[in-house]
């Protein structure tokens, strides 16, 4: 299992399984947040932890983010969408997490700017961009 905290710690999250990749977004929202993104399901093997508030995308309001309603750290966020299964796909910070247990995940680039698509790995992992 993998956990995340905000920086107060009031507010994170859990993962049920390490995830074998991280991804970057460059969407006009994800590069103002500076995130690592894990996937999964809210309420499956992601659960959220503590209070938070949401913002939700202008555009289409596709994605609620998370937040901490103390320090403002951004936990994970939540699709409006009901996908099969009535599960709503969800994704978590893993920047809010023990740096040694990602260091060594690939990062999946992902243009939520343009394309839409992953763009071909490069082979850096979450070392190559972690100071």
């Amino acid at each position: 299992m993998l956990e995340g905290k905000c920086h107060c710690g009031e507010a994170g999250w859990t993962l049920k399984d390490m995830p074998e990749s991280v991804t970057v977004c460059n969407c006009t929202i994800c590069r103002r947040y500076g995130v690592l993104w894990a996937y999964g399901y809210i309420g499956d093997d992601i659960h959220s932890i503590g209070k938070t508030k949401t913002y939700r995308r202008k555009d289409d309001g596709a994605i609620d983010f998370h937040f901490c309603t103390k320090c403002g750290c951004v936990t994970h966020y939540v699709k409006t969408a009901i996908e099969a299964g009535g599960r709503h796909r969800t994704a978590v910070n893993v920047r809010m997490t023990d740096p040694a247990l990602i260091l060594d995940l690939p990062i999946v680039q992902f243009d939520g700017l343009e394309t839409f698509e992953d763009l071909p790995r490069d082979g850096r992992k979450v070392s190559d961009v972690w100071f």
